[in-house]
Formats: structure tokens, C-alpha cells, sequence
């Protein structure tokens, strides 16, 4: 992907990894609209990054999507890259009863969110020069945690599709790219304070040079293990994983 000269719009631009990639590319001369459902956050981002531009929008409202959609292409004839990066992780319990609203809105705004709003924008960004539609997955797309079984599942889910459509748009000018996290620093799970977890600013600044690469798969160093596990071995990778985050997050309760 080139990393300068493009119009960028960002789904769940207002904090996070969507706030901290949006900046990132605003610095390099890249004009960068960036959504969310908090007016606040939004205004926040925009009030600290002279030039950047904000739409509200409700990633789970086909209503909103296709408003906002329609508004891009009048107000930014010239969009050529969507980064789809809103989403919400909340813990479950998957040995016991799951909560309907939770799982609802889980798989809804992660992995409906980025289909429609894809859907919506794909007949423009085939007619643009340098398209990219990129995909903030998860490395729990490849170890999934069993805390969050139903926010592990749909990143499992956004990279199955983002396979299939890479493979359907081979032929045409629109990259398909999957950026896949680890655990960073973030307001998901309450892992702003994690030690263990990657900080926000060193996550952003080696996923900006990746996507500088002709990679299709955005991957940090300590990404690249959780991305190779699946296989015959998997499920010890899996147990072992889970089996240290769960002491983590005892560990945290007892001090808490």
C-alpha cells in the first residue's frame, strides 16, 4: 500500500488503534476521514490533527452505513483506501449461558459492520486508482481466548472473508489486506495499564511500515507465532495460551 497521497476513511477513528492509525497517516500527507458513534472522541481526534475530518456513524445501522456511504463518495470523490477497524470485545462465557444482546452486538458490529460498510463503498473503490480495503482482524482470528469466545469467533470469521473477497478482486485494481493485532495497549478489555500487552505508538509505528510493504497480511513480530499456529498442533497453543491468560486476569482481580 502506498503510505502517502491517498483519501482515507477510518471506521472507529475516535481512540484506540483506529485513532492511532488514523494519525499516523494523517502525518504522511494522506487526507483521513475517520468515524464513530462518540461525537466527543471524534471532535477530540479531529481538534488534535489539523486537516483530519470526522463522520458519525453507527457500524451495526445499514441505515448509517448507507448514509455515511453516499456522503463519502459526494464529499471525497477521491477515497481509495477503507480501513474497516470498529469493534467491540467483551468477556463471555461460553461454557455457560451466552448473553443474547452481547453476542448480537458482537457480531454485528464486527463482522456484519465491515461486510456492509465494504459493500457499500466496493463499486467506488473499483474505480479508483491504489484501492485498498483493509480489515483490522485479530490474532485471535488463529488462537481465539476463551473469555471472549464470541469476539474470537467473529475475527475467525473476518478472515475467512477477507480470503474469499481477496480472491474474488485479484483481477481488478482493489488490494485486500488484513491487519491482525496482538494484544496492544487499548481500551478493549480495560488493557490501556496491560504489561503484557504491546503499546499502542510502537503497534502503530511497525504495522505503518508493513503496510508500506506489498504484503497482504499486516503483521507486527510478535504477531507472527499466534499466526502460524493453526494446524495439526493448534490446541496446545490454544491451552497454553488461555492457561496463562487466565492467570493474568485472576492475578489482576486478586489485586484489584
Amino acid at each position: 500500500m502506498k503510505l502517502t497521497g491517498n483519501t482515507i476513511f477510518i471506521t472507529g477513528g475516535g481512540s484506540g488503534i483506529g485513532r492511532g492509525l488514523a494519525e499516523a497517516l494523517h502525518k504522511r500527507g494522506n487526507q483521513v476521514i475517520i468515524s464513530g458513534r462518540r461525537r466527543s472522541h471524534l471532535d477530540e481526534v479531529v481538534a488534535a490533527n489539523r486537516g483530519m475530518a470526522a463522520i458519525e456513524l453507527d457500524i451495526t445501522d445499514p441505515a448509517s452505513i448507507a448514509k455515511v456511504a453516499a456522503q463519502l463518495v459526494a464529499d471525497y470523490p477521491d477515497l481509495n483506501v477503507l480501513i474497516n477497524n470498529a469493534g467491540v470485545m467483551l468477556p463471555d462465557e461460553a461454557a455457560g449461558h451466552i448473553d443474547d444482546a452481547l453476542m448480537v452486538s458482537t457480531i454485528e458490529t464486527n463482522l456484519m459492520g465491515p461486510i456492509r460498510m465494504t459493500s457499500a463503498l466496493i463499486d467506488h473503490l473499483k474505480t479508483k486508482r491504489d484501492a485498498v480495503i483493509a480489515y483490522n482482524s485479530s490474532v485471535l482470528a488463529f488462537v481465539p481466548l476463551a473469555m471472549t469466545a464470541v469476539y474470537s469467533s467473529t475475527k475467525a470469521a473476518v478472515h475467512s472473508y477477507v480470503l474469499s473477497q481477496r480472491f474474488l478482486l485479484k483481477d481488478t485494481n482493489v488490494r485486500v489486506l488484513e491487519i491482525a493485532p496482538p494484544w496492544v495497549r487499548t481500551d478493549l478489555m480495560n488493557s490501556r495499564e496491560a504489561e503484557q500487552a504491546m503499546p499502542l505508538d510502537a503497534f502503530i509505528d511497525e504495522t505503518v511500515a508493513v503496510l508500506g510493504t506489498d504484503v497482504d497480511e499486516v503483521l507486527v513480530e510478535i504477531a507472527k507465532p499466534f499466526r502460524n499456529n493453526p494446524g495439526p498442533g493448534e490446541h496446545a497453543f490454544v491451552n497454553g495460551l488461555n492457561t496463562q491468560m487466565l492467570e493474568v486476569f485472576n492475578a489482576s482481580r486478586a489485586d484489584a
